[in-house]
Parts: C-alpha cells; sequence; structure tokens
C-alpha cells in the first residue's frame, strides 16, 4: 500500500524475477548449437568433434607444406642448383637486374610457371620477408620409408651403405651429408620425425642438386629403425669423439652398414649408442675437439669407399 505522504501508487513487487535471476541458466550451449556463432552455420562433419563428444586424441596436421625462398640472391642461387620449384613470383613494377633476368630466364627454360603479382600480395605470401620483388616456390619434399631404403640397396647389387643422422638439426650439415652420402656411394639417408633437419631450400642449395637424386628417408623412431636394420644383417656404426677405436680401424667396413652421425654438440644419443654394433673416433690434433657432422661424415664415408675399393666390393 502506499505510505503516507508520498505520491507513488501502490509499491509494485518484483514478482519473483529478482530470485529467478540468481538461479543457474543451465550448461552454455555447445558453439553449434548457438545461432549467433560461426559454428551454428558451419556444416555438420567438416571440423573436429570437441568437449565430451570427442572420440579420440586430436593429431595436428604435420603434412609438409610448400615453401617461399624470399630474395633475389637466393632465388638465383636455388634455381642454379636445380632446386624443384613451381612457381617464380614477381613484383609488378620492380627494378630488374642481372639476377631478376637471369631468375626469369632459368625459369622459363625449366618450364616454371613465372607470376606477376602486387608487392603488397607478395608481401602477404612471403610473411613480410625481404622478397626484394621476387620469391620462389618449392614444393614439399617428398621424403622414402626406412624399408625403401633397404630395397634400393638389394637392388643395387652392392653390400648397402646407409646413413643415419641423430640430433643434427641444421639444414646446412644435411645438404652437405646427402652431398657426401651421394659422392661415396652410399644409398640413401634417413633423419629422425623429431628434433632434426628437415628437407629445406637451404637443404637443397647445399645438396648441389644431389638430394634429387639420393633419397632421404623419415624414422619415426630412430632407434627402432636401427635395430630393424640390424635384424636384417646391417652393421651399425656410430660416430664418437670418445671412442678408442679410430676410422683407421674400422674393418666393419667391407660389409652391409649403417653409419650413424650426431650432432656436433651433443653427439650420440644414449639409445642410438647403446643400439651400435661398434663407435669410432676420428683421429685429429690435439688443438682440435670436434668436427662438423657434415665433416664427419665425409671423413668416415670415404674411409668406408676407400676400403671397399681395395677389397673390390664397388
Amino acid at each position: 500500500m502506499r505510505k503516507a505522504g508520498t505520491k507513488k501508487g501502490a509499491v509494485v513487487g518484483s514478482g519473483g524475477q529478482r530470485r529467478k535471476s540468481l538461479e543457474g541458466k543451465g550448461p552454455t550451449p555447445k558453439a553449434h548449437e548457438r545461432p549467433n556463432h560461426k559454428a551454428y552455420r558451419k556444416p555438420a562433419g567438416t571440423g573436429p568433434v570437441r568437449g565430451p563428444e570427442r572420440r579420440g586424441p586430436e593429431r595436428r596436421d604435420t603434412a609438409p607444406t610448400a615453401e617461399l625462398v624470399a630474395g633475389r640472391n637466393p632465388v638465383v642461387e636455388c634455381l642454379r642448383a636445380e632446386v624443384p620449384a613451381t612457381a617464380l613470383y614477381v613484383a609488378l613494377g620492380i627494378d630488374a637486374d642481372d639476377r631478376v633476368e637471369e631468375a626469369i630466364r632459368m625459369a622459363a627454360d625449366r618450364g616454371i610457371s613465372v607470376l606477376e603479382v602486387s608487392r603488397p600480395e607478395l608481401d602477404r605470401l612471403t610473411h613480410n620477408a625481404t622478397h626484394q620483388g621476387l620469391s620462389l616456390q618449392i614444393p614439399p619434399y617428398e621424403y622414402a620409408h626406412p624399408d625403401d631404403l633397404l630395397e634400393i640397396a638389394k637392388n643395387s647389387g652392392e653390400d648397402a651403405l646407409l646413413i643415419a643422422l641423430d640430433g643434427v638439426t641444421d639444414p646446412r650439415n644435411l645438404g652437405a651429408v646427402i652431398r657426401s652420402a651421394a659422392a661415396f656411394g652410399a644409398h640413401g639417408v634417413v633423419v629422425p620425425q623429431r628434433r632434426s633437419a628437415s628437407i629445406t631450400a637451404v637443404a637443397w642449395r647445399t645438396s648441389a642438386g644431389t638430394a634429387a637424386r639420393l633419397p632421404v628417408a623419415v624414422a619415426t623412431n630412430l632407434t627402432r629403425t636401427l635395430k630393424d636394420w640390424a635384424d636384417t644383417g646391417l652393421m651399425v656404426v656410430g660416430l664418437d669423439a670418445d671412442s678408442s677405436i679410430t676410422v683407421d680401424e674400422l674393418e666393419l667396413a667391407n660389409g652391409p652398414l649403417v653409419v650413424v652421425v650426431g650432432s656436433e654438440g651433443r653427439g650420440l644419443s644414449r639409445l642410438v649408442r647403446e643400439r651400435c654394433d661398434e663407435t669410432v673416433s676420428i683421429p685429429m690434433a690435439p688443438r682440435v675437439e670436434s668436427l662438423n657432422a657434415s665433416v664427419a661424415a665425409g671423413v668416415v664415408l670415404a674411409e668406408v669407399a676407400r676400403r671397399r675399393r681395395a677389397a673390390g666390393r664397388t
């Protein structure tokens, strides 16, 4: 009722609305159930299942993607090394110099598409890298399976010679190892899936084109791959600076062999070292502590090739 001395009418209560506002509204609807959410307009089955309806662990898509090499010098170097490429992007209104003309000429001779794009578009494609108006698209490298390397060695009619890299993360080292492996008659290179360099434009250039001729495989588990290879009769030799056996005493060179090269800093991992049948070191001057991984691989491969020639096995 109205209080005395006021001009207001009867006091109206909330009708229970305040009490209702304090009550929970239940669980939040899923994204595809909310009309104002973008997932509401997305057809069912086009994306991953989330929340309690999830059926299994989601796996991030790790498929390799195309790479864009930016800059006039890097692009020309890739084309000179015959790195596989699918497109050459040239900015509109570019100030053409000898490098630009050479890049366009080499791309045309190899049947690579030459595409003119605006500078903002080229900035977007290269993620604002210093492209100098020139960029080269390189397709993802097609890796082999470790079993493929065994098959290639078997079909060659020679004793298998394979290279395994353990913890080598510099693509320049990877490219140099591939080049040495091809030069000394190896049948392939294997790298672990994780914590390893991959075949990028830098690796392509360093390999001087040999990456197109020598297969490179990816091992999901390098230790298991080495065990599988050992079960087929291959001997596993690892490079270890602390080994008392030097490369000059590598008697295993004249049979099916896997040479394992570790990183320059840490060397071989414990599990990989335990999987080796033998470890060897490279004799060096006292003031030198270690060699670059690719240089060390080249030294051992050269010794293996020398011993095989002396034994008449190649």
